[in-house]
Formats: structure tokens, sequence, C-alpha cells
């Protein structure tokens, strides 16, 4: 019996991802009864998994040369993807029985969705604030300088919206570690900007898609477990600096002009302060951890 068509594209950026592709793949196939074509954006793995698993049925391995970071590779991945819809997922996720078609089905109900994202959970069962209101100077600052030390504090929960029961809703921004991308609304604004080698680069994403009149959804009924730092974690501190860089290259986009050069003087010191100082200090390199009061985990 010949295999039916891929009725959506996957997109796994890989580097190195050891087991946690199988993972991804095993559970991939009970999240969704839909044909799918997955391609793996490889950015110089060594470790022989992304050659694996393209020995599975319909599994492409899509080599990008070097280390490209994130979003390029990402994109290279969703050209070569099929289908309307694309999932851009890191290696090092754990689908869910059904999240992926749970996912799927709030489409009808977003009929302008561009982005729409699931909850995530870390591997003790932890909500991950994974859909977070756009960056504001006085969220950002607070969240910045206290949020490594003080997770409750108000400017944190203000940004991630992490307190209160999980609720389908709109969202300034979703994180790429798991986002599910109406094609249409991707190309339209050119995809993710390769300005950004990693971190931010889905920030900028959705606020993009978001001013080209689309919206990104939350769908916290359909439910991932994110490992984290499988990549990154193999040299947190070059990691911790594009991180910072990241923030740079972002922030000064978004408050340029002449008007704004006496704040941007302010980020800039601000930000070169805090990389010297996460490079010492691990906790500040690891960020703000989720509230001892964030919000339940919400139902799988």
């Amino acid at each position: 019996m010949p295999e039916r068509a891929p009725e959506l594209g996957v997109v796994v950026v890989t580097y190195s991802p050891g087991h946690h592709l199988d993972t991804f793949l095993e559970t991939l196939d009970k999240a969704t009864t839909r044909a799918v074509g997955v391609v793996l954006a490889d950015n110089g793995s060594t470790d022989g998994a992304p050659e694996r698993a393209a020995a599975r049925p319909g599994v492409t391995l899509l080599r990008t040369g070097s280390n490209l970071g994130y979003g390029r590779a990402a994109n290279l991945g969703v050209r070569q993807a099929p289908g309307d819809w694309v999932v851009i997922a890191n290696p090092d996720l754990t689908w869910e029985p059904g999240a992926l078609d749970t996912l799927l089905d709030a489409v009808g109900r977003w009929p302008s969705a561009g982005v729409l994202g699931p909850a995530i959970l870390s591997p003790d069962g932890t909500l991950y604030p994974s859909a977070r209101q756009l960056p504001s100077l006085g969220r950002g600052i607070g969240h910045a300088l206290c949020g490594w030390w003080w997770p409750s504090n108000p400017w944190t929960a203000a940004y991630r919206r992490e307190r209160g029961v999980p609720t389908e809703r709109l969202a300034g921004w979703l994180s790429g570690s798991c986002m599910l991308v109406r094609r249409e609304a991707f190309d339209a604004v050119g995809g993710f900007d390769p300005a950004y080698f990693m971190y931010f680069e889905d920030l900028d994403l959705c606020e993009r898609i978001g001013r080209a009149g689309w919206q990104n959804v939350y769908v916290p009924t359909s439910v991932v477990c994110h490992e984290g730092g499988a990549s990154t974690s193999k040299d947190p501190r070059t990691m911790a600096d594009a991180h910072h860089a990241s923030a740079w290259r972002y922030l000064s986009r978004r408050y340029s002009g002449l008007r704004w050069l006496p704040v941007r003087v302010v980020l800039r010191a601000g930000l070169a302060a805090r990389a010297a100082l996460a490079r010492r200090v691990p906790a500040v390199a690891a960020g703000a951890r989720p509230a001892p009061d964030a919000g339940p985990k919400p139902a799988g």
C-alpha cells in the first residue's frame, strides 16, 4: 500500500541531538493521525543521530553545510517541508499523544492565526511560560535585573503571564522550541530574521507576524515536554554571549532613531554588564526560573 502524501511539514533544527531525536520522532507518531513530512535541518552534527533518523520513512536530512544558527536553518527547512502548515521544533521535545492534532484543531477556532503554540512542560512537570507579552522597557529591564534571583517579581510575572489557569488566548509571542506556523504568514514576513544566530528569533518573528495582521495563539490543551539545553549546554558561555547579543540586536532595532539614543546607550551598557556577570554566575545565564506561584499544569 503506497504511503499517504504528507499533509503538513515538521522542521527540526539539529546539532548533534543524540537520543533526543529518536524520542521526538517516536512520540510524533502518536501526536497526530495525519501524514507528516519531517525535514531535519542539520547544522553540522557529528554524532550520527540525524543520519540514523533519516532512515525512517517520511524523514529527510537537509545538510545546511555549517552551523548557521537556529533561524537560518529553520528557514531552509521550511522551504523544503510540505504543507500549508509547518511545525518548527527543537529535537529535545517529547509529544503527548494527540498533541499535534489538538494544536491543528485550534486553527478552525482562530482563522487569523499565523502561529500557534502548545503548553510546554519542563521534565519535572513544571509549566514553562512559553506564551509571553511583547517586552516593554519597564517589563524587560525588571525581568533582566530580577528574574534570575527573584522569579516571582512583578515585571517577570507581567511579561511571562505565568499566573492563573492556562487558557487558550492570544499572545505577544510564542516559544520557538515548538510552534505551528502558517506558511502564508511565515513567507509574507520572510521567515526568521537570519541576523539572529540564536535566541530572540522567535520573539522577532511573532512580532513581525502580528504586525502583518496575523495572530499568535497559545493552545495549552496541546502539551509537549521540552528537555531544554540539549545543544546549548555544550558551550554555555558562548550561548550566554549569543543571548545578550541577540537581545541587543532586538532592542536596538525596536528603539532606533536619534530620540532613543540615550535609551540605547543605557541598554547597551546594561546588557554588557549582565553578559559579563553571566559568564561568571551560571544562575544569571540560566535566566528566570518558573515562579513558585505560577499557574497549574494544563490538562493534556
